[in-house]
């Protein structure tokens, strides 16, 4: 890969065809919607909830997350916000396993690990 393909992941190469990459911040986008999808996550760090996440451009959607790949494997640091009343160890592997199913099926990556930092918890606000 050349200087200007850092952020970019090869998934494969196929002569007669072509070749398929994908930016670290796509990765980056699908842990973060995956882990705003579990119950108990009120946000990724930045206070970006799920119904935010589908409106806000491509560079907002990662903040929260990082993602290191090194030969063809992902590892993901996430930062929550969870909802209070929640078990953050039983919310924290469900985020874990959801994010890593996701990157999975939708990549092909293999999932080293999911490391969670809980930012802080959320009140549910009175309506």
């Amino acid at each position: 890969m050349s200087e200007n393909d850092k952020s970019l992941i090869e998934l494969e190469e196929n002569e007669s065809i072509g070749e398929v990459k994908i930016a670290d911040e796509v990765v980056a986008t699908i842990a973060a919607i995956a882990a705003t999808e579990v119950a108990g996550v009120d946000s990724v760090a930045g206070n970006m909830t799920n119904e935010m996440l589908g409106k806000l451009g491509m560079k907002n959607l990662s903040r929260g997350v990082k993602v290191s790949v090194e030969e063809g494997h992902v590892s993901v640091d996430l930062t929550l916000v969870m909802k209070y009343g929640y078990s953050i160890p039983q919310v924290s592997a469900k985020v874990q396993d959801k994010v890593k199913e996701t990157i999975d099926n939708m990549t092909g990556l293999s999932v080293l690990d999911v490391n969670i930092k809980i930012a802080g918890v959320a009140l549910e606000e009175e309506e």
